[in-house]
């Protein structure tokens, strides 16, 4: 039978209280993956929105156990965790290392590739929020074209982002894959088949953030839909080498009919100083990366 929310596992691995921002969609990752890990789970965190959500010592809101790493250093000591449990047959328990964007795709970057080059046993997610938002809302590797920071405060950033499963593939690791909180049965699902899968896997995760996108907190859930409706974020998996589109985005690549980028990025305040040039050159990006990954899933 096919996931879907209604028939998802009742156990929870969230308390009630937490520190996360309203409308913040680490809440909804966090939920998905502790349930598709049955709870049976290490996870690393490096400094993030995370550390925060799952709460300072000596309190926490979530069920299971956490170790707090260095910001570069997430990957290395999930490494570690998991020829630890390896030596001590532990095979029950999944390491699970989650970090922002910045902890992934620029500070913690030499750690995670030298893990996925040694083959670590360990699932690693990035949660994408496009900044770094716990120190507030400075460019990231990982920031979109146009898009305003505090450090990108007058016409945004220039560059388009990395693409962090392109750069992780490149590594030869068995199983990489894109996920949306807007589309949570198709993320529970590859959180499934990551976790039985050996080797080091990868999970890049579209995180809206209402304080750093400057939207209404409510309309996180309609943002990650609008992100894979246009185009912006793309569902996919890579298996042994093996492309394909997922859910959404390949009904979408079936159906042609994609949102224009537009609808996307005006409800954004950092988004609000883009011109009609700007724009164009943001949905040309958009449909260069749409036309290849449907290529790819055809080919």
């Amino acid at each position: 039978m096919a996931t879907n929310i209604l028939n998802l596992p009742e156990a929870e691995y969230m308390l009630s209280g937490n520190r996360a921002c309203a409308g913040c969609s680490i809440g909804i990752f966090f939920r998905l993956i502790t349930k598709a890990m049955e709870g049976k789970a290490v996870f690393v965190v490096p400094a993030s929105c995370f550390t925060v959500f799952c709460g300072m010592y000596p309190s926490s809101s979530v069920k299971v156990p956490i170790v707090n790493s260095v910001f570069p250093g997430t990957a290395a000591c999930a490494s570690g965790i998991a020829a630890s449990l390896e030596r001590q047959g532990r095979t029950d328990l999944t390491v699970v290392a989650m970090a922002g964007d910045g902890g992934t795709a620029d500070i913690g970057i030499q750690a995670l590739s030298g893990a996925a080059e040694r083959g670590a046993n360990m699932l690693f997610i990035c949660y994408d929020n496009e900044a770094y938002m716990n120190t507030g809302t400075q460019r990231s590797g990982m920031t979109p074209l146009g898009a305003r920071t505090t450090t990108t405060p007058a016409i945004g950033k220039i560059q388009p982002p990395k693409d962090m499963p392109a750069i992780l593939e490149a590594h030869g690791i068995p199983y990489i894959a894109t996920a949306s909180p807007g589309f949570p049965a198709d993320l529970y699902d590859k959180a499934v088949k990551a976790r039985n899968i050996r080797g080091t896997r990868y999970m890049h995760l579209n995180a809206p953030c209402p304080a750093g996108w400057h939207y209404d907190a409510k309309d996180t859930v309609t943002l990650a839909k609008m992100a894979v409706d246009t185009g912006a974020f793309i569902l996919s998996e890579i298996e042994d080498g093996v492309f394909r589109l997922t859910g959404r985005s390949l009904s979408l690549a079936q159906t042609g009919k994609r949102r224009p980028i537009e609808e996307f990025i005006r409800p954004q305040g950092r988004f609000g100083r883009a011109s009609e040039e700007d724009v164009a050159a943001l949905q040309q990006w958009v449909d260069r990366r749409w036309e290849k990954a449907v290529r790819r899933h055809q080919d």
